[in-house]
């Protein structure tokens, strides 16, 4: 089964790379997949209330809220049963009591897809030896820097990304993008964010690298050989509004979000579309107890799925987490995609976050 997964995945990606279309839905959509499985838990409804070093990836503006000398963010998950692995690593540092700067590196990648493209020679014989391996691998780099205006509660911050994408030995690409983002904090309770991802839109810069032999192999099994191009991302605008209560006095509270993802690549299977735009809500709820352990939940990825006898269906997908927090350490797990509701396996998400004061070394004293 994994197997077959494999392929599909390899070659669904190698070949939607060569059709010519210049901004086609989902590129680069391994950047929508989301990074903290604090956010992940709330089913990424986190652009408005985002703070610390992973704000470099929600809302480059939440940067701000970082309060430390340095912030660490670490993330491991697995895909497809453990076929596509998710990999995050993420630092930010407070310049100041108004600025703060952040690093971002995301790598999501299919390893050891067997290469069966010289497996039958020109007499028809098959050869297993000649089966090898290689790795489909997306990598993404955020620059991020924020900074609070002279507006009380108001925050600019903005990310200039490079992204490289490689297929074995086969395809390769380069791109480059911005980011921008701005919160607004009425107060402790109240929070909006808003971000423009791929702001003037993205590009991608494809270059196919393929021998004579494997070109030989597409054209006999009637495959169309992949060509240079320009891949466009297209803006997607993300909204969010933040409401936190406390229940009592002993430190229990309550708060929830609701973010709506507005996309321009067309008509996708969300809740609400047009044949330019696309709307898709997602909400997250939590439940704390002062800053010490939060119980998290949310839904998203509504969309309506057409049954065998052309009924429509409403799905949703479900998501939980936990978090605890002692000192500088933050530790979230989240349990997404419950039950296989989605077209995509569940997955159990781990991440880890150090806040660090400056080292005692380091900090100057007067003698």
């Amino acid at each position: 089964m994994k197997f077959y997964l494999i392929v599909c995945l390899f070659f669904c990606t190698l070949f939607s790379f060569g059709q010519g279309s210049v901004a086609p839905k989902y590129s680069n959509e391994f950047l929508a997949i989301g990074i903290g499985a604090d956010a992940l838990g709330l089913s990424n409804a986190v652009v408005a209330q985002t703070s610390g070093v992973n704000s470099g990836y929600w809302n480059p503006a939440g940067l701000t809220r970082t309060n430390k000398w340095l912030d660490i963010g670490l993330m491991h998950s697995e895909y497809f049963a453990g076929i596509a692995k998710y990999d995050y690593l993420g630092l930010a540092h407070q310049i100041d009591e108004k600025s703060a700067v952040g690093l971002s590196i995301i790598r999501f990648a299919v390893d050891d897809i067997p290469n069966t493209t010289q497996l039958i020679d020109n007499e028809g014989r098959i050869d297993y030896d000649k089966i090898t391996t290689f790795t489909a691998a997306d990598y993404a780099f955020l620059l991020s820097y924020a900074r609070k205006t002279k507006i009380p509660g108001l925050s600019l911050g903005g990310n200039f990304k490079v992204i490289y994408r490689k297929v074995g030995d086969f395809a390769k690409s380069w791109g480059f993008g911005l980011d921008a983002g701005l919160t607004y904090e009425k107060n402790e309770r109240l929070k909006f964010g808003a971000v423009i991802r791929d702001v003037t839109s993205t590009f991608n810069a494809w270059i196919f690298t393929l021998d004579d032999q494997t070109k030989e192999v597409f054209t006999l099994t009637g495959n169309e050989l992949p060509s240079n191009g320009l891949e466009l991302t297209l803006p997607r605008v993300i909204l969010g509004t933040y409401y936190k209560q406390p229940l009592g006095k002993k430190g229990i509270y309550a708060s929830g979000e609701l973010d709506l993802d507005i996309t321009t690549d067309g008509k996708r299977n969300t809740i609400l579309k047009t044949d330019v735009v696309s709307f898709d809500p997602h909400i997250g709820i939590a439940f704390g107890f002062k800053d010490l352990v939060t119980l998290r939940g949310g839904i998203s990825n509504m969309q309506y799925i057409k049954n065998f006898d052309d009924s429509k269906k409403l799905t949703i997908q479900p998501n939980i987490g936990i978090g605890l927090h002692i000192k500088a350490v933050y530790l979230d797990y989240a349990f997404t995609d419950i039950g296989d509701a989605s077209t995509a396996l569940y997955s159990h998400v781990i991440s880890l976050r150090l806040a660090l004061n400056k080292p005692k070394n380091a900090i100057k004293t007067d003698e």
